[in-house]
């Protein structure tokens, strides 16, 4: 017979020690944490300020997802998104036969894209990820060979740094384009040149050797068939002259490509994310066996869309709201702005300083001013032990309704530069490297329903929190809010003429879109006002 007493006091005491590990940190506030006092648990709400900043012309070299296409946003305007790329030899130096003709040269980029379904016959049915726009949305694009050379570092400083190439650029390289489109040829039909679309579907190839046939599928893409007199010219007939002998030699002579995109009539546009550096072109060609041998071998040069590469976007028809509340002489830094306009690329970000101003002393209510906020002194004073502080973020669903929202918004460590403890502090994995940070949040909430419209952003601070209100030398630093490609990218891009901030998260250049979210100010509903939500318990 067990002895239940005996048990049951085993069990209290492993219950007290799991509460005391898993709490730990409140019980560095005090050692009498743990013991006869008993806990009340509360909700504090506290006010911000939360004010609009303008983001100029920045840095988009080298990002690892860039856009194409044409999006119009109501709310912001029109997003044109241009880009340029070098290309590299995936075979330096190849040896050409005798008799070269070219059969083909295709260009292709995978789209993101999910596999939804396969048919009994093998036939895939994919899912585009990351393409904005209206249905049946087409755009006019236009392949040319680039005249502007991307050199890897920058003059200015004795080539002592990277070249740094900005987003407002589209004009450098448009007039550096040479000769024709590469893509505006004689083919099957004009659609891959003035009315372009992102097409979902897979491409298959079949091939029969023997009486046998071979099926080939790939995964949606952008496929294009460029022209081949050109290509027979720039590379099969320039491997005797020494331009393919390295790929440095080879990126002067040939300076890569630009991609071009137009309006395609009164058609709605679209815009996707691509990832550029998994393109390439394919020159399939034949040529003779050998020079006593007339029997023609298939061979091919592939071209990797690889090297320096940049991110050209343009934008018209700028919304006026939205433009008179980024302006500078608009913006309210001391009793926060209504609305919170999040555009990444040359867009816009929030500003958001916590806890309000300092006016007494350590009571905070008492006394000259210390440097810390009158409202933290109180809340240190009060011993609070944090359980969990949020920001919640509200989106204005009016402003909003015929846009896409981003799927992410980042808040970071503004006089810094770098993320706050509770992105390091949460190694939640995602479905993907850059939907990670579950904990720490920041994904969009949306209705419960199919195609449901954005609702809100929660980010957690929690540990942000607890070291302002247990550590006194902590500093109440800015925080800044931005729309996020990928959160696991925490690097920044400069600006091309610094203001009050000198650089912004580098994923937050990568995605044009943005949304709009209520504000800190009073004006503002209650429900619907940006407010820090903390979360607490405390002695009696």
């Amino acid at each position: 017979m067990y002895n239940n007493s005996f048990f049951k006091k085993i069990l209290i005491v492993a219950v007290v020690l799991f509460l005391y590990s898993c709490d730990k940190d409140y019980n560095s506030i005090g050692d009498g944490l743990i013991g006869d006092n008993h806990f009340g648990f509360e909700k504090y709400t506290s006010s911000v300020i939360a004010y609009n900043q303008k983001v100029g012309p920045v840095e988009s070299n080298n990002l690892t997802v860039n856009a194409l296409g044409i999006y119009d946003n109501p709310a912001f305007g029109t997003t044109t998104a241009n880009f340029a790329s070098q290309l590299t030899l995936d075979v330096v130096n190849p040896t050409i036969g005798k008799n070269p003709v070219i059969e083909s040269v295709v260009l292709t980029i995978p789209y993101f894209s999910t596999l939804v379904s396969t048919d009994t016959d093998g036939n895939h049915v994919y899912e585009l990820d990351s393409i904005y726009g209206g249905s049946n949305a087409k755009i006019k694009l236009s392949i040319y060979e680039s005249g502007y050379y991307m050199r890897d570092l920058d003059p200015i400083g004795g080539f002592q740094n990277s070249q740094v190439f900005f987003n407002d650029q589209n004009t450098d390289f448009n007039n550096a384009k040479i000769g024709n489109r590469l893509n505006d040829f004689v083919s099957p039909n004009k659609e891959q040149n003035d009315a372009f679309f992102f097409d979902a579907s897979e491409f298959k190839t079949s091939t029969t050797t023997d009486g046998k046939e071979t099926v080939t599928r790939v995964a949606p893409g952008l496929r294009l068939n460029l022209n081949a007199d050109f290509f027979k010219s720039k590379i099969i007939d320039a491997v005797a002259s020494g331009k393919l002998v390295t790929n440095d030699i080879f990126k002067d002579y040939f300076r890569g490509l630009y991609f071009k995109v137009e309006k395609s009539g009164s058609s709605p546009s679209a815009l996707a994310m691509m990832d550029f550096k998994k393109g390439k072109i394919t020159i399939n060609y034949k040529e003779d066996t050998s020079d006593t041998d007339a029997t023609r071998l298939d061979k091919s040069i592939v071209l990797n869309l690889t090297g320096n590469t940049v991110s050209l976007l343009d934008q018209s028809n700028v919304n006026a709201l939205y433009t008179d509340a980024t302006s500078a002489g608009n913006i309210n830094t001391t009793a926060g702005d209504e609305k919170l306009y999040l555009k990444g690329g040359e867009g816009s970000m929030a500003i958001i300083e916590l806890f309000g101003k300092d006016l007494y002393g350590e009571d905070g209510l008492t006394g000259n001013p210390n440097g810390v906020s009158d409202e933290l002194d109180v809340i240190r004073k009060n011993g609070w032990l944090i359980n969990e502080a949020n920001l919640v973020f509200h989106i204005d669903a009016d402003a909003m309704s015929s846009g896409f929202e981003p799927n992410r918004v980042y808040l970071y460590d503004l006089d810094n530069n770098r993320p706050i403890v509770d992105y390091y502090n949460d190694a939640t994995a995602g479905s993907n490297s850059k939907n990670g940070k579950l904990v720490f949040g920041g994904l969009l909430e949306k209705e419960p329903v199919t195609d449901g419209r954005g609702l809100s952003y929660k980010i957690r601070i929690t540990n942000q929190i607890r070291g302002l209100i247990k550590n006194a030398d902590s500093t109440n630093v800015k925080l800044g809010l931005v729309v996020t490609e990928d959160v696991g990218v925490i690097s920044s891009n400069k600006l091309k003429t610094p203001t009050k901030i000198s650089q912004v998260p580098r994923a937050s250049v990568m995605n044009p879109l943005g949304t709009i979210v209520y504000g800190s100010k009073s004006t503002i509903p209650e429900d619907k006002r940006l407010k820090l939500e903390i979360y607490y318990t405390k002695p009696n």
